[in-house]
């Protein structure tokens, strides 16, 4: 039996939104879930604006058993992520003597400056998320995850965050090259195979290299023995029209 846990990303700031900063984290913790066996879902992104992250909250984690949460979490005003959080939840927000003792590794007492003690509220009940990085740390309230939205922070606080989240059966996958084959040609071959096997995922993506379209057909499941079969048939089907001169 395989058991499938699921998560969300929820990505927090108007940085993003606007375009003045490049999202770095949700390719990055897509592919670490993936690795730990927890099935990315949705990914989302929204303002700094505290109704806005709150509708995102309790719409995703009623329906996923877990929802990371990247940016928001700084010493600045309009780092509201935690208090949205505590919103989203009912509970009460305050300073924090873990977060603040952690922070005291890092600041001497006249260097904690009422900015920086604002990233050491934590919501009530919360556990902390160890950031090795910059010391202020994350969160977890529920199967909420709250890290920052820097990528090298965000990517240590990651490591600690995983070790509480349970883990399903990992997804497997193999990708086939259909280079000089365009999609139009093996389109309808391609969904004969993946409509006989409803067990496997099968999608084809086109990209534009060295001046020439090439596709990779990726075939995921979590059952080996269906993965190599899958694929030979892929394989098959594109040696196939590959050996027809197929027109281009």
């Amino acid at each position: 039996m395989t058991e499938t846990v699921t998560a969300a990303i929820l990505v927090i700031g108007d940085e993003i939104l606007s375009g003045r900063t490049k999202d770095r984290n949700v390719g990055y913790i897509a592919e670490y879930l993936t690795k730990a066996g927890v099935e990315l879902q949705e990914a989302r992104v929204v303002p700094d604006v505290e109704d806005e992250i709150v509708a995102a909250v309790n719409a995703l984690r009623g329906r996923y058993d877990y929802v990371f949460t990247t940016g928001g979490i700084g010493p600045t005003h309009d780092d509201i992520t935690a208090d949205a959080i505590a919103a989203a939840f009912g509970v009460e927000i305050g300073e924090d003597p873990r977060a603040l003792a952690i922070m005291g590794e890092r600041y001497k007492p006249d260097e904690l400056t009422p900015a920086r003690r604002r990233m050491a509220r934590i919501p009530a009940g919360a556990t902390l998320i160890d950031n090795p990085v910059s010391k202020a740390p994350g969160f977890r309230l529920g199967n909420v995850i709250v890290m920052a939205g820097v990528p090298s922070v965000m990517q240590a606080m990651l490591d600690d965050a995983i070790l509480g989240v349970k883990t399903g059966t990992p997804v497997l996958n193999a990708a086939v090259e259909a280079d000089n084959l365009p999609e139009g040609v093996y389109g309808e071959a391609l969904r004969e195979i993946a409509e006989a096997r409803p067990a496997v995922s099968i999608g084809s993506y086109p990209s534009y290299r060295d001046g020439k379209f090439r596709n990779q057909i990726v075939v995921r499941t979590k059952d080996a023995a269906a993965l190599a079969e899958a694929k030979a048939a892929v394989e098959a089907m594109v040696g196939k029209l590959q050996g027809d001169g197929r027109p281009l």
